[in-house]
This record gives C-alpha cells, sequence and structure tokens, in this order.
C-alpha cells in the first residue's frame, strides 16, 4: 500500500472551476495559502467548451487582478443585446442604460486556462486527476480533505477552512446532512441544443428571440466561429437533429424581422443541455463552505451561472481573509445570508428571462399572453429595459 501523504495549508478548496479559482486567486493576493484538488485532468478541465458571458464588475475584477490581458484582446465587449418576437426586433442599450457598463463575450474555458496558468507560475497548487476525494471533521477547527492521486497514492490537506467549490454533483454538498440542507429545485420542461459553428458574423450583439417554435439564441465565439441555440426537448436524442434540421430552425426562428438572414455554416460541436434553477440555502456546516454549482445553479438564459460564482467567492475571500488575519468570524457567519441575497435575485432574473422567452407546452394561452405582453412591455418602456440592462450587466455589491 502507498504511505499516505499529509499536507498542511490554511484553505482547502475541491473544485477547479470558475468558483475555486477566482478564490485561490483572492486569498493569494491577501497572503493566504491555498490547495486546490481537482477530479479531472488539467487538459479535461481546460477542453471542456463552455459559453461565457463576463459581467461589467468580473471583467474590472480580473483586470485588477492582473488577469484580464488574453481577455482584452480575445474577448468581445457588448454595449446591447437584441430581443425579438414575432416579428418585432429591439435593442437593449446596456451602456445607456446602466451608466456606461456593458459586458463581455469570453467563453468559461478560456477564463480558466488563463487562471490556471496564472496560479501556477505564482506557485499555487493544483492537484489534477484526483479520486475518492471526501470531507473530514468539518465540525472541528482542524478539517481534512482526503484524496487519491492519479498514481493511488493517498493524501490529505489539513486545513484551518474548506471549500466545495465542486459543482452540484461533487462531495462539498454531499458532506452536509441531506435531512439539514434546505434546498430549492425547479426543472424546465424544455433544454437547449446548443451548436458551435465555423460560420461568418451575423449581427453585432446578441439576439434573444421568443418563436412560436420556442425559443432561439444567436451568440459568437470569435468572427468566424458563432454559437448558436434553440430550445428542444431536454429528453431528445441529439441524432434526431442533423446539421440541416438544426439550421432550418435556427433560420425559421431568428429571420422574422425585416430582410436580415441568418450566416451558417460548418457545425463542428452539438449537445443538449437540460435546464433547471436549484438553491442550497445551507452554504455552510462547521468550516466547510459551499460556492459556486455546488450551491446553486441558473438556466443559462440570464447568463448568470459563472459571474454568481465568482461573487460567491468575492464575498468569501473577504471573510476568510478577517478569520485567519484578525481572528474575527463575523465575515463567514454572515457569508451564508450575504451570498443568498445576491443568489436569489440571480435566480429570479435568470427564471424570468426562461419563462418570458421560452415556450411552454403546458402553459394557457392566457399565460402565453402574458409572456407577449411582458415582451411588449420591455419593448416600449425605458424603466422597463433599465431594469433588465441593471441584472444583465451585474448588480453592484
Amino acid at each position: 500500500m502507498s504511505q499516505r501523504n499529509f499536507t498542511r495549508t490554511q484553505v482547502g478548496i475541491v473544485g477547479c472551476g470558475p468558483a475555486g479559482l477566482f478564490l485561490a486567486h483572492l486569498l493569494h493576493r491577501a497572503g493566504i495559502e491555498s490547495v486546490i484538488v481537482e477530479s479531472r485532468t488539467r487538459e479535461a478541465v481546460e477542453g471542456t467548451i463552455r459559453a461565457g458571458l463576463l459581467e461589467h464588475w468580473v471583467t474590472e475584477l480580473m483586470r485588477d487582478m492582473g488577469l484580464g490581458d488574453r481577455m482584452a484582446r480575445e474577448g468581445h465587449a457588448h454595449d446591447g443585446i437584441t430581443l425579438q418576437y414575432g416579428a418585432t426586433r429591439f435593442h437593449l442599450p446596456l451602456d445607456e442604460l446602466t451608466g456606461g457598463k456593458r459586458v463581455t463575450l469570453y467563453p468559461q474555458h478560456e477564463v480558466l486556462i488563463d487562471l490556471i496558468a496564472a496560479r501556477l507560475a505564482d506557485g499555487g497548487r493544483i492537484h489534477f486527476g484526483v479520486s475518492d476525494t471526501a470531507f473530514h471533521d468539518i465540525e472541528t477547527d482542524r478539517p481534512r480533505i482526503a484524496f487519491r492521486h492519479p498514481d493511488g497514492t493517498p493524501d490529505e490537506l489539513s486545513c484551518d477552512y474548506v471549500v466545495g467549490a465542486d459543482g452540484f454533483h461533487g462531495p462539498g454538498r454531499r458532506a452536509i446532512p441531506a435531512a439539514e440542507r434546505r434546498e430549492y429545485d425547479r426543472t424546465y420542461p424544455f433544454g437547449w441544443l446548443g451548436i458551435l459553428a465555423h460560420a461568418p458574423l451575423s449581427w453585432h450583439e446578441l439576439i434573444y428571440a421568443r418563436h412560436e417554435e420556442g425559443f432561439a439564441l444567436l451568440t459568437t465565439r470569435t468572427p468566424e466561429i458563432q454559437r448558436l441555440y434553440i430550445q428542444c426537448d431536454p429528453r431528445d436524442d441529439i441524432a434526431n437533429w442533423p446539421d440541416e434540421r438544426i439550421w432550418a430552425a435556427l433560420h425559421r426562428r431568428l429571420e422574422t424581422a425585416g430582410d436580415w438572414k441568418l450566416a451558417d455554416g460548418r457545425i463542428f460541436q452539438k449537445g443538449i443541455i437540460p435546464l433547471r434553477s436549484f438553491v442550497c440555502e445551507t452554504m455552510r456546516r462547521g468550516r466547510l463552505f459551499l460556492a459556486g454549482d455546488a450551491a446553486h445553479i441558473v438556466p443559462p438564459t440570464g447568463a448568470k451561472g459563472l459571474n454568481l460564482a465568482v461573487a460567491d467567492v468575492l464575498v468569501l475571500s473577504r471573510a476568510l481573509e478577517a478569520a485567519l488575519r484578525r481572528g474575527d468570524e463575523s465575515g463567514l457567519d454572515a457569508y451564508p445570508a450575504t451570498a443568498l441575497r445576491r443568489i436569489w435575485k440571480a435566480e429570479r432574473f435568470s427564471w424570468m428571462m426562461t419563462t418570458m422567452l421560452h415556450v411552454d407546452a403546458a402553459e394557457t394561452p392566457f399565460e402565453h399572453r402574458i409572456r407577449m405582453a411582458d415582451l411588449d412591455f420591455l419593448a416600449g418602456s425605458r424603466n422597463a429595459q433599465a431594469a433588465v440592462a441593471e441584472n444583465y450587466v451585474g448588480l453592484p455589491f
């Protein structure tokens, strides 16, 4: 049997996603040591292609942390978005409505590539490809994270505090007994079929469209690569969606305003994802804290997933700094309530955008008319547009 290793660190983090990496960087800036353990390999983490829309304050944070150089070169800043329903298309000027704030399209995996490289360059420790990860003694003053390295060697982190930033299926939330967790869940009856395609830019900003057949979203990754989505049955088989059927659906759902035409091209990635809303309000037990998808999931319609994870750890990093530097745990005690105020606002906005823009087969004709009235009101009301814009670019702290 391999000899067990023992490592001491101040904060042990499970999960090398946005929450875990941003937390490690924020703690490093405060002079606090951390170690990240991750079940996937580095190649898998960096190679999982995901869309990413960064709120204004997140881009400012990345620049302030010295992590925004590549984002500044390769990201696409947007001053507005376009919404569409029926034959009506209207522009939401985010910058005008929010005092100059905007959003930046920069895929999540690119953010992770930047953060991993910077963390390792700073001498940070990230253990990739681990297995059998488990939290122990979380209600004591010396919680532990046990795991195995890829070669099978057992290891253990002895910590002052531990953080489950390990996603919905990770061990973090499961370390809190199910009977003691307050959880709220909403599974939507529709999903998204997403594609990446080699195609020219069709529109200068995102288009969110509600069509009688269902939702569609036009976004971009680079000027030559476009990312598009259509509403579908989440239980459908992707094999039922040949490229020709996907493009036909996109053309029908997006080409409803004027003589504008969608430019198509060769699809090189496609898949179906379900949509759900989820919140675990029990974000702390003892010296274990949850952050990111371990504590909450939002449908992607509101573009809040990564941003909400960063918001969690911005609050948590400040609280951990106060506890470790000054022995003041009041911020840690307040962490769940502080984070949940923002979480529930993001959940509300994401739910609102999702229900307003998607077609639900179970909705009544009355409810359908209400959704159309929501869009019509939004198109004609500057105040309503300002409320959407404020949420979209990121609420202030």
